[in-house]
């Protein structure tokens, strides 16, 4: 067989493979929740909040890829990821004893909802999370987008036990000292931590109880949800996006996409 008829014969690489990422960086916060950084391709393009497909390399047979939100603003030039933790997940065992050098399968196209573009002008962005669900936030309050769009930015983030928001509590103080966002920051992103599991934490409960008893908006001392003024997105644990969505609706919030902006978003996509 001529070269030429074994070159026309060898499989054509497939351009929507996943591309092998470096790992940077690595961080463990708890036994259940860490982040990482890896190397981002030139060729990489995403909206601040969305999610990408990430995986690990197999010895053989197709790998497993979990959706994950990027953590990191579009303007980055690495790509940051906040994970939990699951013993027996079929990712996650696996994903959590990465280290810098391994490498990191990294889908090519970003997709979501959680993104300026799906809401329509307001005043004020309120940004709810539980968890790993403060990942796309932790993009958001570091893209300059956000804090040109709105006039105040609230972030919420509840967790079982105080160690658990230690990655928000990092985040959000990065983004006051970044010398893109700082200044922007620093006069308009309010931070708002809770705990679930802890009575002496000094805010406790979840973030629903807090929104229906008012007890959300005294302790920020502003007003309460209004969709002529207010726009929001949700992330978190699936019944903590439905309890969420259905205390925005009775309030006259409308659910909106990329295809349709509206009052507010959610973000169903998970890791495991």
């Amino acid at each position: 067989m001529s070269e030429t008829a074994g070159a026309a014969n060898k499989p054509k690489p497939n351009p929507n493979a996943p591309t092998e990422e470096t790992v940077l960086s690595v961080k463990h916060y708890t036994d259940k929740l860490f982040k990482f950084r890896i190397t981002r391709p030139m060729s990489f393009r995403f909206r601040s909040g969305e999610f990408v497909m990430i995986g690990l390399p197999t010895q053989a047979g197709k790998p497993i890829l979990r959706a994950y939100s990027v953590a990191s603003p579009a303007w980055d030039e690495e790509l940051e990821f906040f994970s939990i933790k699951v013993p027996d997940g079929p990712l996650t065992s696996r994903l959590q004893k990465i280290e810098p050098g391994d490498s990191v399968l990294l889908a090519r196209k970003p997709t979501g909802t959680l993104v300026l573009d799906a809401l329509t002008p307001g005043r004020r962005l309120w940004l709810f999370s539980t968890g790993t669900g403060f990942a796309p936030f932790a993009s958001l309050i570091r893209d300059p987008d956000t804090y040109a769009k709105y006039d105040q930015v609230i972030v919420t983030h509840t967790c079982r036990e105080e160690a658990e928001l230690a990655y928000g509590f990092e985040t959000v103080a990065a983004a006051r000292a970044d010398p893109l966002v700082g200044e922007e920051a620093s006069a308009q992103l309010v931070h708002f931590a809770s705990c679930t599991r802890e009575d002496d934490y000094p805010l406790k409960g979840r973030i629903t109880d807090l929104i229906e008893n008012g007890g959300l908006f005294a302790a920020l001392d502003c007003p309460a949800l209004n969709p002529e003024t207010d726009r929001a997105m949700i992330c978190g644990s699936m019944a903590m996006i439905e309890d969420t969505k259905a205390l925005l609706e009775a309030r006259g919030f409308e659910e909106g996409s990329n295809a349709a902006p509206s009052d507010f978003v959610i973000e169903k996509a998970f890791a495991g």
